[in-house]
């Protein structure tokens, strides 16, 4: 007989579910878990603006219980960005009473995604909106002096995001914006000149109709004047040029989504703030000459994997530009493509 074959076995005690010991938590709640709900009886709606953690987003959109409630984000995406324009899934008070507060749980699927970095050799890529099919350039003609090159950048951002541009020249009482034109001659891009006494609001809001359309501009343009013009429930802030400088005051700090109605409908604005610079550090270089359908028509004749820069051989840009083939503006936009181009291929000012 072993020794643990003794009659001292019959005197151990019974162990039953009872004797096991749980360390208690110290927290006093419950433990986490990975499963998360699938929140089924989600509603849908859009994102208006974004505050400090807070969102107001529009229910029930364009019918007789549309309203805006006061949402918070779920934790489970606080590593996802909520952006002004998108579509998102919201749970909890939707009654959008004063002191209520839903929870964001999900971001529908994005159709476009706006973005820039803070320069070109940023991979960091700042999310502008969502879901905008339209992108209006304003720029002014004179007071601060307009930048063509700041132009091609929004217009390559917004063709990279598969979202149509659209320019406005406003201060054409300061200034003839012709020669400013001239650089975008090649361009089907639809254009809108503005005066401080004569301003397009009948033709540009026809434009706006039926779209999501995202506003961009220098400060000091006169961007959040054409806002508040269009929409005067807006009340945006409005600034001047700093007369030393020539720079514009930023003036909207916010990005903020406002109702035009129009004859045909009603579309929508997406303010923006003023930016003096827009780095496409996350664009792929292949898509920069999309931007330039003029030029882009005449790249089909060169060689395979030409760069389209100053010393890149056989290049037929180049050489129709030298040539005269593209008129008198070809010079201008052959410079500002390269320019553009030049910033990818090395880490160095062009």
């Amino acid at each position: 007989m072993s020794w643990w074959d003794t009659d001292d076995a019959d005197d151990e005690p019974e162990l039953d579910e009872s004797s096991i010991r749980v360390r208690p938590n110290r927290k006093g709640n419950r433990p986490r878990t990975k499963t998360r709900p699938e929140h089924n009886d989600a509603e849908t709606a859009r994102v208006l603006a974004v505050d400090r953690g807070r969102y107001t987003v529009l229910l029930d959109e364009g019918t007789t219980a549309e309203r805006r409630i006061t949402a918070s984000r779920a934790s489970e995406l606080r590593k996802q960005a909520v952006v002004n324009g998108d579509r998102v899934r919201v749970v909890g008070d939707l009654s959008g009473d004063e002191g209520s507060l839903a929870r964001i749980v999900g971001i529908v699927e994005r159709t476009t995604l706006l973005r820039r970095s803070a320069d070109d050799t940023d991979e960091v890529e700042r999310v502008i909106v969502a879901n905008a099919d339209q992108m209006l350039v304003v720029v002014a003609a004179a007071d601060p002096e307009p930048r063509e090159r700041l132009v091609d950048r929004y217009l390559i951002a917004a063709l990279d995001a598969g979202i149509r541009p659209i320019l406005c020249i406003t201060k054409t009482d300061l200034a003839d914006p012709a020669d400013f034109l001239s650089n975008f001659a090649g361009l089907d891009l639809q254009v809108f000149t503005s005066a401080t006494d004569r301003m397009p609001l009948t033709e540009i809001t026809a434009a706006l109709v039926g779209h999501d359309t995202v506003f961009v501009g220098h400060s000091g343009v006169g961007k959040s004047t054409l806002v508040n013009a269009l929409v005067p429930s807006a009340q945006r802030a409005t600034g001047h040029v700093n007369a030393v400088t020539g720079r514009g005051r930023h003036t909207s700090s916010s990005t903020v989504s406002y109702r035009a109605e129009g004859e045909g409908g009603t579309g929508w604005v997406i303010d923006t703030p003023g930016v003096r610079s827009f780095g496409l550090g996350h664009i792929d270089p292949a898509n920069i000459l999309r931007a330039f359908s003029d030029l882009a028509e005449v790249a089909e004749n060169c060689p395979r994997g030409c760069t389209h820069l100053p010393d890149a051989p056989d290049c037929a840009i180049v050489e129709a530009v030298e040539t005269g083939e593209l008129g008198p503006t070809g010079p201008a936009r052959l410079d500002s493509l390269q320019r553009l181009l030049a910033t990818f291929m090395k880490p160095t000012q062009y």
